[in-house]
């Protein structure tokens, strides 16, 4: 019988897999002596949805493998033992509860329906007595700074961004407080395997543009080789539309979608960079993208479960489409735009997709098909690396005209292509028929 432990808190990890200006954890390291940690691959994450796609798939799944290793050794350097488990979190987390006398737990807030249900069903299955203490923790511009209630968040993208800009800052980036270490703590749990995972194991496809790893530590380093020794910060705005290759863009998407970056901390590298060489309008560029990551979240509290209806946002009525056949031609790259086939044919591969190419295929399926927006989401959320719920549901709605977009534009797929890629290298790259 492990001894219980007076003082300890409980960090329940969920879209926040870092240590370095993570509010929740610093914020039980303050009021704890001890720390205890814990992450759910929740079971949930691997069905199949409405659909017929595996919410998460084998991309994604082994992105957050690597990302849970990295983040149980920096958790471990902080003297915190990180519990793993693949439970739904309300059959663990009332046990870690009784083993450990624990009567605060800390974590990320979220406010999509999915995390919502979750936390509810947990709260229940706890203790009376228990304290739940829920932060902001994944924005460049935090909710209590922006100047404005969600019900007042504009309906136009610039609109948001010259308000902020104007009226609001950035927090400085919080650094680690280690707890004392607790005394004889036995930990059985693992990190499970992809094949633990329902998948089966498999190589990066070498034409793929984001070849990383998950982990803090592999964004960190990401961070200072894109910054600091290749300057490729400096041509962002330049190069941010390619198609080919690891550089054209800071490729930051999936560490930022499940917490093993935070936007502050690279805002501040953007700051750094300004400050030690130059300041362009490159450096002003990824600070813009990032304050559309931060809008997209402000849509989704503003709008709540909206942004999974058909009609969207602006609750519009169109004739969508729920056509197999065509659904499994835009997924198999099979269309007839061979830029839309390059693009899908990357993604299905890789996990990835530039964002150029997202917003073509998006438009292809909503536009030209006229297929239901949501299965397109749908098929990115488990395909895609850096799948993030609320750029995802957002970039969605409108691409579809149902979103942000007060133009309600239709993409040319044919003059995209002739634009982005000139010399057709991009779609010769992946549609080669000796590729796969």
């Amino acid at each position: 019988m492990q001894k219980k432990q007076k003082d300890t808190g409980l960090v329940w990890f969920r879209n926040d897999l870092r240590v370095n200006d993570n509010t929740v954890l610093n914020e039980a390291a303050k009021q704890h002596k001890h720390i205890i940690a814990v992450y759910c691959f929740d079971p949930r994450h691997f069905q199949v949805d409405s659909f017929g796609f595996k919410k998460t798939g084998k991309f994604r799944a082994k992105f957050l493998i690597e990302t849970v290793n990295d983040l149980k050794q920096n958790l471990k350097d902080l003297n915190i033992e990180l519990f793993l488990f693949r439970k739904k979190p309300e059959h663990v987390i009332s046990k870690l509860i009784e083993q450990f006398n624990i009567n605060s737990i800390y974590l990320q807030k979220e406010w999509t329906s999915e995390e919502v249900k979750v936390l509810e069903v947990v709260k229940d299955n706890s203790p009376e007595g228990i304290s739940f203490y829920e932060y902001y923790n994944q924005f460049l511009f935090h909710p209590d700074d922006v100047d404005m209630s969600f019900e007042d968040i504009p309906q136009v993208f610039t609109n948001f961004r010259k308000k902020v800009e104007k009226y609001s800052f950035i927090r400085p980036i919080n650094f680690p407080i280690t707890p004392q270490p607790i005394q004889a703590i036995s930990n059985d749990t693992n990190v499970p395997t992809l094949e633990d995972l329902g998948f089966e194991d498999f190589n990066t496809h070498p034409n793929s543009a984001f070849p990383f790893e998950g982990g803090e530590n592999s964004a960190l380093n990401r961070l200072d080789d894109y910054f600091f020794q290749t300057k490729k910060l400096g041509v962002y705005k330049k190069t941010r539309n390619g198609l080919v290759g690891v550089d054209y863009s800071s490729k930051f998407s999936p560490w930022l979608a499940n917490g093993s970056i935070s936007a502050a901390t690279i805002y501040w590298s953007v700051k750094q960079f300004e400050k030690e060489h130059y300041k362009n309008q490159s450096t002003y560029w990824l600070i813009f993208e990032l304050i559309w990551r931060d809008y997209f979240k402000y849509i989704s509290l503003k709008y709540g479960n909206n942004i999974f209806k058909i009609g969207g946002i602006l609750e519009k009525e169109y004739q969508w489409k729920t056509d197999k056949n065509l659904i499994n031609k835009w997924i198999e790259g099979e269309t007839k735009s061979t830029f839309v086939n390059a693009n899908m044919l990357e993604l299905k591969h890789t996990g990835w997709m530039s964002n150029r190419g997202r917003q073509n295929v998006a438009s292809f399926f909503s536009k030209d098909l006229l297929l239901d927006w949501r299965i397109g989401a749908a098929y990115f959320e488990s395909l895609l690396i850096d799948y993030d719920v609320h750029s995802n549901y957002g970039n969605w709605m409108y691409v579809s005209g149902v979103g942000n977009d007060p133009r309600d534009r239709k993409f040319n797929v044919d003059l995209q292509a002739e634009r982005y890629d000139v010399n057709n290298k991009f779609q010769k790259l992946w549609l080669q028929p000796t590729l796969f």
